[in-house]
């Protein structure tokens, strides 16, 4: 799709941290981070819901591999995913670490961003990387 942000991110017009790549997935840090290291995965194909994705196993496998990765990069113990697909209609799972006092208690505070620096943003994307 033409005016979808998400194609145009997968197209490099709009540029991003990408953290991953493959024939199926495309994943990068998202700019409105709940936690240093909030990835999102999304599809190259455009898809309106993940549940549409024909590969959704291949997908999957993919989003499992970044959100270990994401585990041992920033020395997590846990990584929750969140598929929600409301704000951009573009199929996509968010991978966001959990950290002890992240200021989101037992569950992720919807609306409870982090303002994280660009140094900060880099040193994870690298950290991540490193286990892909």
């Amino acid at each position: 799709m033409d005016d979808c942000i998400f194609c145009k991110i997968i197209r490099k017009e709009i540029p991003s941290r990408i953290v991953y790549e493959d024939k199926l997935s495309f994943a990068f840090l998202d700019i409105k981070p709940y936690n240093l290291g909030h990835t999102l995965v999304i599809p190259k194909k455009h898809y309106r819901w993940v549940w549409d994705i024909k590969e959704i196993d291949e997908f999957y496998k993919s989003v499992r591999n970044i959100a270990n990765a994401i585990k041992k990069g920033l020395g997590t113990d846990y990584v929750v995913s969140l598929v929600f697909g409301e704000a951009v209609p573009h199929a996509h799972v968010h991978l966001i670490p959990r950290f002890n006092n992240d200021g989101h208690g037992n569950a992720i505070k919807l609306g409870n961003f982090k303002n994280i620096s660009e140094d900060e943003q880099l040193d994870s994307l690298k950290k991540i990387q490193s286990f892909l």
